[in-house]
Protein backbone atom coordinates (compact mmCIF):
# COMPACT_ATOMS: atom_id res chain seq x y z
CA UNK A 1 0.00 0.00 0.00
CA UNK A 2 1.49 3.70 -0.97
CA UNK A 3 1.39 5.73 1.40
CA UNK A 4 -0.35 9.26 0.71
CA UNK A 5 2.07 11.57 0.78
CA UNK A 6 4.55 9.43 -1.21
CA UNK A 7 3.41 11.32 -4.87
CA UNK A 8 3.51 14.34 -3.31
CA UNK A 9 7.64 13.90 -2.07
CA UNK A 10 8.92 13.15 -5.60
CA UNK A 11 6.73 15.48 -7.55
CA UNK A 12 8.73 18.95 -8.30
CA UNK A 13 7.78 21.92 -6.86
CA UNK A 14 5.54 23.53 -9.83
CA UNK A 15 7.41 26.71 -9.09
CA UNK A 16 10.89 25.02 -10.15
CA UNK A 17 8.92 23.87 -13.79
CA UNK A 18 7.92 27.35 -14.54
CA UNK A 19 11.62 28.98 -13.42
CA UNK A 20 13.41 26.63 -16.10
CA UNK A 21 10.54 27.11 -18.90
CA UNK A 22 10.41 30.69 -18.43
CA UNK A 23 14.59 30.76 -18.53
CA UNK A 24 14.16 28.35 -21.82
CA UNK A 25 11.86 31.19 -23.22
CA UNK A 26 13.95 33.93 -22.27
CA UNK A 27 17.37 31.99 -23.65
CA UNK A 28 16.06 30.45 -26.99
CA UNK A 29 15.62 33.79 -28.89
CA UNK A 30 18.78 35.64 -27.65
CA UNK A 31 20.98 32.58 -29.12
CA UNK A 32 18.74 32.42 -31.75
CA UNK A 33 19.45 36.28 -32.42
CA UNK A 34 23.50 35.93 -31.33
CA UNK A 35 23.76 33.11 -34.24
CA UNK A 36 22.24 35.08 -36.75
CA UNK A 37 24.47 38.07 -36.30
CA UNK A 38 27.39 35.89 -35.59
CA UNK A 39 26.37 33.88 -39.50
CA UNK A 40 26.13 37.41 -40.71
CA UNK A 41 29.28 39.06 -39.36
CA UNK A 42 31.14 36.06 -40.93
CA UNK A 43 29.71 36.08 -44.29
CA UNK A 44 30.43 40.01 -44.64
CA UNK A 45 34.37 39.07 -43.64
CA UNK A 46 34.70 36.42 -45.66
CA UNK A 47 33.30 37.35 -48.88
CA UNK A 48 34.37 40.68 -48.25
CA UNK A 49 31.32 42.70 -49.20
CA UNK A 50 31.48 46.34 -48.88
CA UNK A 51 30.11 48.45 -46.23
CA UNK A 52 27.71 49.91 -49.34
CA UNK A 53 26.22 47.00 -50.22
CA UNK A 54 25.76 44.86 -47.00
CA UNK A 55 27.53 46.58 -43.58
CA UNK A 56 28.50 43.96 -40.84
CA UNK A 57 26.86 43.97 -37.34
CA UNK A 58 29.97 45.42 -36.11
CA UNK A 59 30.32 48.37 -38.88
CA UNK A 60 26.19 48.74 -37.63
CA UNK A 61 26.65 49.28 -34.01
CA UNK A 62 29.70 51.41 -34.54
CA UNK A 63 27.72 54.01 -36.64
CA UNK A 64 25.01 53.54 -34.33
CA UNK A 65 27.65 55.24 -31.11
CA UNK A 66 29.47 57.42 -33.88
CA UNK A 67 26.48 59.08 -34.60
CA UNK A 68 23.95 58.67 -31.60
CA UNK A 69 23.56 62.27 -31.43
CA UNK A 70 22.20 62.60 -34.61
CA UNK A 71 19.66 59.58 -34.64
CA UNK A 72 18.91 59.96 -30.67
CA UNK A 73 17.43 63.53 -31.46
CA UNK A 74 15.74 61.61 -34.27
CA UNK A 75 14.67 58.96 -32.65
CA UNK A 76 13.65 61.36 -29.77
CA UNK A 77 11.29 63.00 -32.00
CA UNK A 78 9.68 59.78 -33.84
CA UNK A 79 8.88 58.96 -30.48
CA UNK A 80 6.94 62.12 -29.24
CA UNK A 81 5.15 61.98 -32.70
CA UNK A 82 3.97 58.03 -31.79
CA UNK A 83 2.69 59.16 -27.81
CA UNK A 84 0.98 61.90 -29.22
CA UNK A 85 -1.24 59.37 -31.82
CA UNK A 86 -1.38 56.36 -29.46
CA UNK A 87 -2.67 58.61 -27.03
CA UNK A 88 -5.27 60.32 -29.21
CA UNK A 89 -5.96 56.90 -30.77
CA UNK A 90 -6.45 55.10 -27.79
CA UNK A 91 -8.87 58.20 -26.00
CA UNK A 92 -10.69 58.28 -29.37
CA UNK A 93 -11.00 54.71 -30.16
CA UNK A 94 -12.50 53.79 -26.72
CA UNK A 95 -14.69 57.01 -26.32
CA UNK A 96 -15.91 56.29 -30.00
CA UNK A 97 -17.26 52.63 -28.97
CA UNK A 98 -18.92 54.26 -25.68
CA UNK A 99 -20.92 56.11 -27.98
CA UNK A 100 -21.65 53.57 -30.56
CA UNK A 101 -22.58 51.06 -27.49
CA UNK A 102 -24.79 53.64 -26.33
CA UNK A 103 -26.77 54.17 -29.75
CA UNK A 104 -27.10 51.66 -32.06
CA UNK A 105 -27.92 54.11 -34.65
CA UNK A 106 -24.81 56.15 -34.10
CA UNK A 107 -22.74 52.54 -35.08
CA UNK A 108 -24.80 51.90 -38.07
CA UNK A 109 -23.78 55.40 -39.30
CA UNK A 110 -20.06 55.93 -37.88
CA UNK A 111 -18.20 52.93 -38.05
CA UNK A 112 -18.52 52.30 -42.19
CA UNK A 113 -16.34 55.02 -42.27
CA UNK A 114 -13.90 54.04 -39.77
CA UNK A 115 -13.98 50.94 -41.96
CA UNK A 116 -13.21 52.70 -44.79
CA UNK A 117 -10.23 54.98 -42.82
CA UNK A 118 -9.05 51.80 -41.94
CA UNK A 119 -8.58 50.24 -45.21
CA UNK A 120 -7.34 53.00 -47.59
CA UNK A 121 -3.40 53.25 -47.34
CA UNK A 122 -2.09 55.99 -45.12
CA UNK A 123 0.93 56.63 -47.88
CA UNK A 124 -1.87 58.08 -50.03
CA UNK A 125 -3.40 59.90 -47.35
CA UNK A 126 -0.23 61.23 -45.88
CA UNK A 127 0.20 63.91 -49.27
CA UNK A 128 -2.95 65.58 -48.38
CA UNK A 129 -2.64 65.84 -45.01
CA UNK A 130 -0.03 67.73 -45.41
CA UNK A 131 -1.24 70.38 -48.10
CA UNK A 132 -4.39 71.17 -45.57
CA UNK A 133 -2.41 70.66 -42.05
CA UNK A 134 1.02 72.03 -40.62
CA UNK A 135 3.71 68.79 -40.74
CA UNK A 136 4.08 67.99 -37.13
CA UNK A 137 0.41 68.01 -37.05
CA UNK A 138 -0.04 65.82 -40.13
CA UNK A 139 2.47 63.31 -39.23
CA UNK A 140 0.67 62.97 -35.77
CA UNK A 141 -2.85 62.65 -37.72
CA UNK A 142 -1.25 59.99 -39.79
CA UNK A 143 0.14 57.86 -36.10
CA UNK A 144 -3.28 58.56 -34.87
CA UNK A 145 -5.78 57.31 -38.16
CA UNK A 146 -3.10 53.73 -38.72
CA UNK A 147 -3.97 52.94 -34.62
CA UNK A 148 -7.40 54.31 -33.94
CA UNK A 149 -9.75 51.45 -35.62
CA UNK A 150 -7.84 48.25 -33.84
CA UNK A 151 -9.05 50.71 -30.84
CA UNK A 152 -12.29 51.28 -31.90
CA UNK A 153 -13.05 47.45 -33.27
CA UNK A 154 -11.43 45.56 -30.21
CA UNK A 155 -13.23 48.00 -27.62
CA UNK A 156 -16.55 48.07 -29.31
CA UNK A 157 -16.21 44.06 -29.91
CA UNK A 158 -15.64 43.78 -26.03
CA UNK A 159 -18.53 46.17 -24.89
CA UNK A 160 -20.81 43.83 -27.01
CA UNK A 161 -19.54 40.36 -25.49
CA UNK A 162 -20.69 40.80 -21.79
CA UNK A 163 -22.51 37.67 -20.66
CA UNK A 164 -26.07 38.39 -20.99
CA UNK A 165 -26.84 36.76 -17.40
CA UNK A 166 -25.03 39.37 -15.72
CA UNK A 167 -26.60 42.49 -18.11
CA UNK A 168 -29.96 40.97 -17.11
CA UNK A 169 -29.34 41.22 -13.59
CA UNK A 170 -28.51 44.51 -13.79
CA UNK A 171 -31.40 45.20 -15.74
CA UNK A 172 -33.83 43.42 -12.88
CA UNK A 173 -31.86 45.87 -10.37
CA UNK A 174 -33.17 48.52 -12.49
CA UNK A 175 -29.28 49.93 -13.68
CA UNK A 176 -30.02 52.64 -16.10
CA UNK A 177 -27.83 52.29 -19.23
CA UNK A 178 -24.47 54.22 -18.21
CA UNK A 179 -24.36 52.34 -14.86
CA UNK A 180 -24.28 49.07 -16.72
CA UNK A 181 -22.15 50.47 -18.81
CA UNK A 182 -19.01 51.46 -16.53
CA UNK A 183 -19.66 49.34 -14.29
CA UNK A 184 -20.60 45.64 -16.11
CA UNK A 185 -19.47 46.42 -19.90
CA UNK A 186 -16.42 48.36 -19.46
CA UNK A 187 -14.68 46.20 -17.40
CA UNK A 188 -15.39 42.89 -18.79
CA UNK A 189 -14.16 44.52 -22.07
CA UNK A 190 -10.93 45.69 -20.43
CA UNK A 191 -9.02 42.74 -22.07
CA UNK A 192 -10.02 43.58 -25.13
CA UNK A 193 -9.34 47.15 -24.79
CA UNK A 194 -5.94 46.20 -23.90
CA UNK A 195 -5.57 43.80 -26.77
CA UNK A 196 -6.41 46.83 -28.83
CA UNK A 197 -3.92 49.12 -27.12
CA UNK A 198 -0.89 46.65 -28.21
CA UNK A 199 -1.98 46.52 -31.42
CA UNK A 200 -2.37 50.25 -31.82
CA UNK A 201 1.27 50.84 -30.03
CA UNK A 202 3.24 49.42 -32.41
CA UNK A 203 0.56 50.68 -35.73
CA UNK A 204 1.01 54.67 -34.43
CA UNK A 205 5.17 54.10 -34.70
CA UNK A 206 4.30 52.74 -38.24
CA UNK A 207 2.14 56.04 -38.70
CA UNK A 208 4.64 58.54 -37.92
CA UNK A 209 7.26 57.03 -39.84
CA UNK A 210 5.45 56.52 -42.96
CA UNK A 211 4.05 60.55 -42.29
CA UNK A 212 7.73 61.01 -41.97
CA UNK A 213 8.91 59.71 -44.87
CA UNK A 214 6.00 61.48 -46.86
CA UNK A 215 7.08 64.69 -44.90
CA UNK A 216 10.25 63.76 -46.00
CA UNK A 217 11.75 67.72 -44.51
CA UNK A 218 14.97 68.06 -42.68
CA UNK A 219 16.42 70.10 -40.17
CA UNK A 220 16.36 69.44 -36.41
CA UNK A 221 13.07 68.20 -35.94
CA UNK A 222 13.68 65.19 -38.79
CA UNK A 223 12.69 62.01 -37.35
CA UNK A 224 13.85 58.66 -37.91
CA UNK A 225 12.14 57.87 -41.46
CA UNK A 226 13.94 60.78 -42.68
CA UNK A 227 17.78 59.19 -41.89
CA UNK A 228 16.96 56.19 -43.25
CA UNK A 229 15.89 58.09 -46.62
CA UNK A 230 18.20 60.44 -46.04
CA UNK A 231 20.78 57.62 -45.47
CA UNK A 232 19.83 55.92 -48.71
CA UNK A 233 20.19 58.85 -50.76
CA UNK A 234 23.92 59.28 -49.63
CA UNK A 235 24.45 55.48 -49.92
CA UNK A 236 25.38 55.37 -45.98
CA UNK A 237 23.91 52.10 -45.70
CA UNK A 238 25.54 51.58 -42.01
CA UNK A 239 23.55 54.62 -40.84
CA UNK A 240 20.56 53.59 -42.19
CA UNK A 241 20.72 49.99 -40.72
CA UNK A 242 21.83 51.96 -37.07
CA UNK A 243 18.52 53.86 -37.35
CA UNK A 244 16.28 50.44 -38.84
CA UNK A 245 17.35 49.13 -35.50
CA UNK A 246 16.71 52.17 -33.35
CA UNK A 247 13.08 51.72 -35.06
CA UNK A 248 12.90 47.94 -34.30
CA UNK A 249 14.10 48.57 -30.57
CA UNK A 250 11.55 51.26 -29.94
CA UNK A 251 9.34 49.32 -31.24
CA UNK A 252 9.72 46.55 -29.15
CA UNK A 253 10.15 48.37 -26.37
CA UNK A 254 6.65 50.02 -27.22
CA UNK A 255 5.15 46.50 -26.91
CA UNK A 256 6.78 45.31 -23.95
CA UNK A 257 5.31 48.19 -21.83
CA UNK A 258 1.87 48.05 -22.93
CA UNK A 259 2.03 44.00 -22.44
CA UNK A 260 3.50 44.67 -19.27
CA UNK A 261 0.68 47.19 -18.69
CA UNK A 262 -2.03 44.30 -19.57
CA UNK A 263 -0.69 41.97 -17.40
CA UNK A 264 -0.66 44.03 -14.86
CA UNK A 265 -4.27 45.39 -14.77
CA UNK A 266 -5.34 41.19 -15.72
CA UNK A 267 -3.32 39.63 -13.55
CA UNK A 268 -5.29 38.95 -10.67
CA UNK A 269 -8.50 38.34 -12.24
CA UNK A 270 -8.66 37.78 -15.98
CA UNK A 271 -7.39 33.56 -17.37
CA UNK A 272 -5.26 35.13 -19.62
CA UNK A 273 -2.97 36.52 -17.27
CA UNK A 274 -3.61 34.04 -14.56
CA UNK A 275 -2.32 31.22 -16.49
CA UNK A 276 0.84 32.73 -17.22
CA UNK A 277 1.89 32.86 -13.33
CA UNK A 278 0.93 29.32 -12.60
Amino acid sequence: MIAPNASRSVAAPPSQGNGAARLVRLMLPIIVLAAGIGVWELVVRLDDIQPYVLPAPSAIFATLIRDWGVLSQSLLTTLLTTFEGFVAAAIGGVALALLFNLSKWLEYSLFPYAVVLQVTPVIAIAPLLLIYLSQSTAVVVCAFIVAFFPVLSNTTLGLSSVDRNLAGLFQLYGASPLQTLFFLKLPAALPFVLGGLRIAGGLSLIGAVVAEIAAGSAGAGSGLAYRIAESGYRLNIPRMFAALLLLSVAGIVIYGLLALTSHLLLRRWHESAIGKEN
